[in-house]
């Protein structure tokens, strides 16, 4: 049975919509687009952040003169000095990005920004320079919803990349296969195994093209050294000539399977976990012939029969970034520092600006095990616990002094309650180390941070028509699951449990 894009949209479809192309929404953006047709929802929704510019500035560093190469400084203690630094300007743009994810009024934007760093997965641990993940997160952001073309040739040149996959010193004498070979099986063309479509020789005939592509040391900005690279013929999936990167490139996206290896990623983010052949070749060939349009392809995805078959809501698992910021998102919590999410989403398996390998993140599944099931409810838990038990909710038993100041309960010193606090770290320690680059004030910051997240049950509830001292009526029951799971609950709730109690078991 086939499931048409609806022609008015009601509040279930809309909040469909809404969590697939965003985070969590609230309740006022799913009425802005109840009773609109799916067509025109999307188009808004598409548009809406093909303009989005980020509310916030960036952090300072990212204004700031490039720093001196750590390897350029005389000594090992300023080399870590400055190693250091760097990461925990990386931890500030991490911030800054959870904020901009919370706060975006075109949530889609910033999903597809984090789409495309989980796709061009580049980490911070081996770039080492903060700016130069900066730059690229602009990159990905400027281009997330426009010209895949345009996306991959920047990617290419993008010094965080180079560095990344080595190809900053990749020479004619000694051609670095890294990014040729990454391009074809991770960015463009699938395993070669799995229909790719390339060889070895392919690769290594590609890595002849990228020579000489390579990075400036002072300012970290892309420099061709024409020098160092292969003037000679290549043969590239059949085609020859004195090709050099951008060519190659030309070359791979002329093969339909780059049109369909796209179509399908997009797919699992969007519409399921196994996509449908004849939808997505149907969809590539359209993406090709638009010269790679993201924004175009996207809007085919979401107004697919299958994006609104019920049968595929809830078939997809959230992400960390998903859980927190949706979490956030959706109840309205109010913070005075997103640092602690960010950390969060790291204590939970996806520490942004560093994904586990040149894959990314694998997702789905992957997302999902006994330990971080346990973290997962652990922390909605934590934000819906203190709320039932002090009328405010904190992340953390922190007390703060008459200044303002944290105060240190029960002798437990900062480090040591945000040990605790993140001792489930399932992000291979990320967390940890993080805590310990910030030092006794980063600390005392997330500490605070922590301590002040408050949320409004009483207000979240009245706008379904609920209360925080009475029971919801089954009616109002049925709503709020509909409202907060992508699938009926699975546990029943104890009669006479009331207001956030019940928001907190359901959530569960």
């Amino acid at each position: 049975m086939a499931h048409a894009a609806p022609q008015a949209l009601t509040g279930d479809q809309a909040r469909h919509l809404l969590v697939r192309t965003g985070f969590a929404p609230t309740q006022a953006e799913v009425d802005r687009i109840s009773g609109q047709s799916a067509q025109r929802a999307v188009a808004d929704i598409v548009a809406r952040a093909q303009a989005a510019r980020p509310l916030h500035s960036p952090p300072d560093f990212t204004a700031q003169p490039p720093p001196i190469p750590p390897g350029l400084l005389k000594t090992k203690e300023e080399q870590q000095a400055a190693r250091q630094q760097q990461m925990r300007e990386g931890l500030e743009l991490k911030t800054w990005w959870v904020r901009e994810m919370i706060e975006s009024p075109a949530p889609l934007a910033e999903r597809m920004t984090l789409f495309w760093h989980s796709h061009f997965a580049t980490s911070q641990q081996k770039v080492v320079r903060s700016q130069a993940m900066w730059h690229q997160q602009e990159l990905l952001r400027a281009n997330a919803l426009g010209s895949f073309r345009t996306l991959l040739h920047g990617v290419a040149r993008d010094p965080a990349m180079l560095v990344y996959l080595d190809g900053a010193n990749s020479r004619k004498e000694a051609p670095n296969e890294n990014f040729a070979r990454e391009v074809m099986e991770l960015f463009t063309l699938g395993e070669a195994t799995q229909g790719g479509g390339y060889s070895e020789q392919d690769i290594k005939e590609a890595a002849r093209a990228f020579t000489g592509w390579s990075v400036e040391r002072d300012d970290f900005s892309f420099r061709l050294r024409p020098a160092f690279h292969d003037m000679g013929s290549k043969t590239v999936l059949g085609q020859s000539g004195n090709f050099d990167g951008d060519a190659v490139l030309d070359v791979i996206l002329a093969q339909p399977a780059a049109a369909r290896f796209i179509t399908a990623k997009l797919w699992k983010e969007f519409v399921s976990p196994v996509p449908d052949n004849a939808e997505v070749a149907r969809i590539a060939r359209r993406l090709q012939s638009d010269n790679y349009d993201i924004g175009g392809a996207v809007k085919d995805l979401l107004l697919s029969d299958a994006f609104w078959d019920p049968a595929n809501r809830g078939s997809l698992i959230k992400s960390p970034v998903d859980l927190v910021v949706g979490t956030v998102r959706q109840f309205g919590f109010s913070y005075t520092d997103v640092m602690p999410f960010a950390l969060k989403t790291a204590q939970l398996g996806q520490n942004l600006l560093a994904p586990p390998n040149v894959k990314g993140w694998p997702g789905y599944t992957e997302w999902v095990n006994a330990t971080s099931l346990l973290e997962r409810k652990r922390f909605t838990e934590q934000l819906f616990r203190a709320v039932e038990l002090k009328g405010e909710s904190k992340m953390a038993p922190i007390a703060m002094g008459p200044d303002g100041r944290m105060a240190q309960p029960d002798g437990m010193r900062p480090m040591q309650q945000m040990r605790a606090e993140f001792a489930g770290d399932t992000g291979r320690g990320s967390t940890r180390q993080a805590l310990a680059l910030l030092g006794r004030d980063g600390v005392m910051r997330v500490a605070e941070g922590m301590a002040r997240i408050t949320f409004d049950p009483g207000s979240w509830l009245a706008q379904y028509g609920g209360y925080t001292d009475r029971e919801p009526s089954d009616e109002l029951k049925a709503r709020l699951a509909r409202t907060l799971l992508a699938v009926p609950p699975t546990q029943v709730i104890a009669t006479g449990t009331v207001g956030v109690a019940y928001l907190r078991t359901l959530t569960l």
